[in-house]
């Protein structure tokens, strides 16, 4: 395993590397013309070679905080030509790029009370669309470090498990969940999002969401009257005209490939109501996997015990899934998104998704 930090000045980055260094016997990564204090490690002059002594000991664990220093500089720098930078012209580069300020910015100029004929610079606050914060947007674990001893935030990290290989490669249980969350993205309900996934033989037979059926009007846009008028949780169910997420996947896939003796396992990012409990019985699904609890769980387990399905809560580890950026052999257009080729800052642009009823 390798893991990268990256964060703002005294964010605690080291901190993390010895934890991992004392405790998990990684071993410290870093550039030669990086400091590093307190920490034992080794030193490589690209993060090329870093990258290629690291895939040659692909067992072992490693751990660096210079992914988003000199490095990358020196690689943006390679990418445009240009002259290696010297120290001192990184770390001036390095804070107008950190905390967004152009070189020429006449607004950062401010007049010192004590002497008001002499302006000083001033560095305005870190931004959230700076180089260093978007290079953080892309890590797959985020750490508000507020604590106020090192023990305090060591058990912070005993409890995310940084070490737990599902991070590299997701558990069937881990991969279905995020794909019912995935699927619970779709609902169209005021009230709650709810993804189903139906399982056999670790293959998906089918999906579901929560929302109005095909034909009605999306409940976010007024087809439940119940849903919209925010009805307390658990009351007028009766007049509900939103499908459940577990009835929508049962539905789709029917009796014949869901019927008892086939094995299929129904995963839910919401343990199920009692509706939809019974309707799982019925038609045969031999266990049921959910995340997140709901108001009637041991209830719910009752029925399932006396049913004989199997029910069980999984809980994935934080994994972002989005795109994994190596800073070794990106092209320009990914760092110029990065922000390290040029000054402006990237802008996200959302795409419309046009409204599909549920199925």
């Amino acid at each position: 395993m390798f893991i990268g930090i990256t964060g703002p000045l005294c964010s605690g980055k080291h901190t993390v590397a010895r934890y991992l260094v004392e405790k998990h016997n990684f071993t410290y990564l870093c550039l030669t013309d990086s400091a590093h204090p307190n920490v034992d490690c080794v030193r490589f002059n690209t993060l090329k070679e870093m990258q290629i002594h690291v895939t040659e000991r692909w067992l072992e664990n490693f751990v660096t905080c210079d992914v988003d220093g000199r490095g990358l500089w020196l690689f943006k720098c390679q990418q445009n030509g240009e002259n290696e930078l010297s120290l001192l012209e990184f770390v001036i580069q390095n804070d107008l790029a950190l905390f967004n300020i152009p070189e020429d910015d006449s607004t950062m100029l401010i007049t010192d009370p004590m002497s008001p004929s002499r302006p000083r610079k001033q560095l305005s606050a870190p931004q959230s669309h700076t180089p260093l914060y978007t290079l953080m947007s892309l890590s797959d674990v985020t750490i508000p470090n507020a604590y106020q001893s090192v023990p305090q935030l060591h058990a912070c990290l005993d409890d995310l498990d940084l070490t737990n290989h599902e991070r590299l490669r997701p558990s069937w249980d881990t991969y279905f969940m995020h794909l019912s969350d995935l699927a619970a993205r779709r609902s169209n309900c005021m009230k709650r999002r709810v993804g189903c996934i139906l399982v056999r033989d670790s293959r998906v037979i089918a999906t579901g969401y929560n929302g109005t059926p095909k034909g009605l009007r999306n409940c976010n846009e007024g087809g439940c009257q119940r849903c919209n008028d925010a009805t307390p949780c658990g009351t007028g169910l009766d007049r509900c005209l939103c499908m459940h997420a577990e009835e929508n996947a049962l539905l789709e896939a029917g009796r014949e490939r869901v019927g008892p003796g086939k094995g299929v396992i129904l995963y839910c990012n919401t343990c199920p109501c009692l509706g939809c409990a019974i309707k799982i019985v019925q038609t045969g699904v031999k266990e049921v996997v959910f995340s997140k609890s709901y108001g009637m769980d041991d209830f719910i387990a009752k029925v399932f015990a006396e049913a004989g399905v199997k029910l069980r809560q999984h809980s994935p580890p934080s994994m972002r899934l989005e795109m994994q950026v190596d800073v070794t052999e990106v092209d320009s257009s990914i760092i110029g998104k990065m922000g390290w080729m040029n000054s402006d800052p990237m802008r996200r642009r959302g795409s419309q998704d046009p409204n599909n009823h549920n199925s």
